[in-house]
């Protein structure tokens, strides 16, 4: 069967495209400048509650204020960024109501890769112990921002399990989120430390096959970093 060609004229919606040309290298730039000022922001040296100049980054970054614009709206897509009427754009804070909502959606998809483990493909498994090998050799040196790293590591690894792409997707752009209760925590050692001995537990239950017993253990792992996150933000709430 012959394919039909597109028309030609003003009817041509293949002709039409060459309009949107230019929106191709705009977006492309924007991608870019989003995906560095998201690293900053996991790295810590954009904490919550920073104010983006458009000014500062557009001379340090050398891009134009539309595309600093753009990049703004693709952070703000992934809820790292806030727009503020007659203020600018800043780092969000997240709160008590966010919290509870990220770990809500983090135990669903979590625990559905926990569940997986048995049939999981022996690759993904040696991802999830790789991720706790790092954490702890991190924690050895002191380097507590690598071991919160190597954590969120960890769970993408654990929802990676699952095998699904989607729900890949939306865990990693939910743990870029989730770096800003993180960064909330006073000490990243006293918040992190506990944790690394329950990844090694949650590891062990997984290879042995006891995913039961996994599943109860992450439930209640994340049930109680959540706690630790909200009493942290709590005071500060009824501070402001």
């Amino acid at each position: 069967m012959d394919r039909i060609a597109p028309q030609s004229g003003t009817n041509d919606p293949f002709a039409r495209l060459i309009a949107d040309r230019p929106l191709i290298g705009r977006a492309s730039t924007a991608q870019r400048v989003a995906d560095v000022l998201r690293d900053r922001i996991a790295e810590g040296a954009l904490p919550p509650g920073t104010r983006l100049s458009e000014e500062a980054l557009g001379t340090a970054l050398g891009v134009s204020r539309n595309t600093l614009r753009e990049a703004f709206r693709l952070l703000a897509h992934g809820r790292l960024v806030v727009h503020e009427m007659n203020r600018g754009v800043f780092v969000r804070e997240l709160t008590v109501a966010d919290v509870t909502d990220i770990y809500t959606v983090r135990i669903a998809l979590e625990t559905a890769g926990v569940r997986a483990a048995p049939g999981a493909p022996r690759e993904r498994l040696a991802a999830v112990a790789q991720a706790v090998t790092g954490g702890e050799s991190a924690a050895r040196t002191g380097d507590w921002g690598a071991v919160g790293t190597c954590d969120l590591r960890f769970h993408r690894a654990l929802g990676a399990l699952a095998g699904s792409p989607r729900l890949d997707e939306y865990l990693g752009r939910l743990m870029a989120e989730l770096r800003l209760g993180f960064l909330a925590m006073p000490s990243p050692r006293r918040f992190h430390e506990p944790f690394l001995r329950r990844n090694r537990l949650l590891l062990h239950l997984l290879e042995s096959g006891e995913t039961e017993r996994a599943e109860a253990e992450l439930v209640r792992y994340l049930t109680d970093a959540q706690q630790m996150i909200v009493d942290t933000l709590s005071p500060r709430k009824a501070d402001a």
